[in-house]
């Protein structure tokens, strides 16, 4: 795996017709951008629903992409995950919000908040809900409840160096249902604001 891989692997569905990867990104990033203000925007007792996180996605890609904020139609492999089935992705996001606001509720201490941020962002992307920017809307997912908590944004990884591969190694061991290495990254970035 390179470090610097390109977030969108085709340019060819775009709304802009860009063809430059490097603009694209620029595009994308300006994009995120927005969207993480959005969610800094939120008061913190908002609560997080299925409205809100297709909000936050279709803030963030809508400019290029069609597929903004509308749920993934089609079966894709993420790496060795295989997510499930488009037709289930709209129960499994229901379940997911109510089970990730229930565990903000009853996060009163540290680790509570460690293993809610983890089980926000690895259910997120297990389920895998949009076509693509769906690491991109996790972390801003996790970001929203690390705010909640009262701390700082976290960032997990950078895209240079070592550190993506670090990140996508904790996320193939939490497949295997062995969460610890994802809860260190989190750990290690987690600061109070």
């Amino acid at each position: 795996m390179q470090d610097n891989t390109n977030w969108t692997p085709s340019p060819d569905d775009n709304n802009l017709g860009l063809t430059d990867k490097v603009i694209i990104n620029e595009y994308e990033a300006k994009g995120i951008a927005t969207a993480e203000l959005l969610v800094f925007s939120l008061d913190s007792d908002t609560e997080i629903s299925v409205q809100l996180i297709r909000e936050i996605h279709r803030t963030a890609f809508s400019e290029l992409y069609e597929w903004a904020g509308k749920w993934r139609t089609v079966s894709v492999t993420v790496g060795q995950l295989m997510p499930p089935e488009p037709t289930q992705i709209i129960q499994l996001m229901y379940q997911f919000i109510d089970n990730l606001n229930f565990k903000i509720g009853n996060s009163k201490e540290y680790n509570d908040h460690i293993d809610c941020l983890a089980f926000s962002h690895y259910e997120f992307i297990r389920i895998h809900p949009f076509n693509n920017g769906n690491g991109r809307t996790g972390r801003i997912l996790m970001n929203l409840v690390a705010l909640k908590f009262g701390y700082k944004p976290l960032e997990l990884y950078h895209r240079e160096g070592n550190n993506r591969k670090i990140y996508i190694d904790a996320m193939k061991l939490a497949d295997k249902h062995n969460f610890s290495p994802l809860m260190d990254l989190i750990r290690k970035e987690l600061a109070p604001l």
